[in-house]
């Protein structure tokens, strides 16, 4: 992983700015337990199998950064400890786990197959992430470009990746 340096770097670059949160091992675990529910110490330690101190970091930063919040709870005859919930800022990293997962499905997987689907609740069909436009319409990853945005003066000379107009395109990308 690239040192905090080089991190810091990106100045504008919003994937930069996002990694300083999500980008340690295990934190992406810890968003993707709390996504199912879990909120003790206790259950994330026992469903990932992380050290309590790099437990205890990882939700900390998580906290820190508005993914998390901490309530107090009480159980019958113990000392008053703190659950961990979801904010909205860390159901919007659904997507971002989607991506993830289906990255590692495509990529990764054994013969098997993928070990979880991602079904819609009601119809049960499955869904997949997507790019799509202003009118919801699919768009293809070779027609996809990054483009200075707003935040970019700031930043002179940094438009946020290797995806902009001139870019290398896919080799089986189409070209009109």
């Amino acid at each position: 992983m690239a040192d905090r340096t080089s991190l810091e770097a990106g100045g504008a670059c919003s994937i930069a700015r996002s990694l300083t949160v999500l980008g340690q091992r295990w934190t992406l675990l810890v968003v993707r337990e709390a996504l199912n529910g879990r909120t003790k110490f206790s259950e994330f330690q026992e469903a990932l199998g992380v050290s309590t101190d790099v437990l205890t970091q990882r939700l900390e930063s998580l906290v820190d950064a508005g993914v998390l919040e901490k309530r107090p709870y009480r159980e019958r005859g113990a000392r008053e400890r703190q659950a961990y919930h979801v904010t909205e800022a860390g159901w919007e990293l659904i997507p971002v786990l989607a991506a993830l997962m289906s990255w590692g499905d495509k990529h990764l997987a054994d013969a098997a197959g993928p070990p979880a689907l991602l079904r819609h609740r009601r119809t049960e069909q499955c869904v997949r992430v997507a790019l799509v436009d202003a009118d919801d319409r699919p768009v293809a990853l070779e027609d996809v470009v990054t483009v200075a945005g707003p935040g970019a003066s700031a930043h002179a000379g940094n438009d946020g990746g290797a995806t902009g107009p001139d870019a290398p395109r896919r080799p089986d990308a189409n070209r009109s």
